[in-house]
């Protein structure tokens, strides 16, 4: 500091540096409240486009190509704006209603927002095949050695394990029930509060189609009808395999 300037401080005089930042702080404000007023009139004259972002009603099929495999998913249940065309892509995820698996529409936006606390949407991935093993066949060679036994009693024949400290699995538990002769119906479910914040807490991988791993998201409630909920989803999904059934 130059003695002109720590005299100008000690008689109170205007530093200059000190105005141009106000003056700068107060500009931004000002841009701000404009922006939020801006917003706040927009909402008014174009609400029913807001309502819609992210959404759309068109039930047009979009032909989507994932390696030997072409699905034929309508495009109100495609997530991803982006990803409601045709053509090759990695993957595809898609959310449906619940039991009636639709997508969206303008009757359905409330159950798709959450309004009012229900949980019923389903969210679906589709992607080439990473593992050799879906999460049923995954029961015995790997589970099997991460869970703490016993379990206890779950809804509709199924047993919950929680996961031991050292496998990974923060916060989760597996649920399993037994299929006769086929391999266990297993899905990992969140726990605690991370499961009170998720729309679908509970995930289940099975192999689909030619090479590719079909993982599905749902509310734990939906696990004391998961015989119904695990036939639905794949007959569902098949019903949009358009090759390699």
């Amino acid at each position: 500091m130059t003695a002109a300037t720590a005299d100008a401080a000690d008689d109170g005089g205007e530093n200059p540096i000190g105005s141009r930042l106000m003056t700068r702080i107060f500009i931004a404000f000002a841009v701000l409240a404009l922006v939020s007023l801006a917003l706040s009139m927009a909402g008014k004259w174009f609400g029913s486009s807001i309502a819609l972002a992210g959404y759309t009603d068109d039930p047009s099929p979009r032909e989507v190509v994932i390696g030997n495999n072409v699905i034929a998913a309508p495009a109100n249940t495609i997530r991803f704006e982006r990803a409601r065309r045709d053509g090759i892509a990695s993957r595809l995820d898609l959310y449906l209603r619940w039991p009636l698996l639709d997508g969206y529409t303008q009757e359905s936006r409330n159950d798709f927002n959450n309004v009012g606390g229900v949980r019923n949407i389903l969210f679906l991935g589709f992607e080439e095949r990473m593992m050799s093993r879906d999460m049923s066949g995954r029961f015995a060679p790997i589970y099997r050695s991460l869970i703490v036994t016993p379990g206890r009693k779950g809804p509709a024949g199924l047993t919950i394990y929680e996961f031991t400290k050292k496998s990974g699995y923060l916060n989760e538990v597996l649920a399993v029930a037994p299929r006769g002769s086929k391999e266990p119906f297993v899905a990992r479910c969140l726990s605690g509060a991370s499961a009170e914040e998720s729309l679908a807490p509970c995930e289940r991988d099975v192999d689909f189609g030619d090479n590719l791993s079909l993982t599905y998201r749902f509310p734990r409630e939906l696990l004391a009808d998961w015989k119904t909920l695990d036939a639905a989803v794949l007959a569902r999904a098949t019903g949009m395999l358009r090759t390699a059934r």
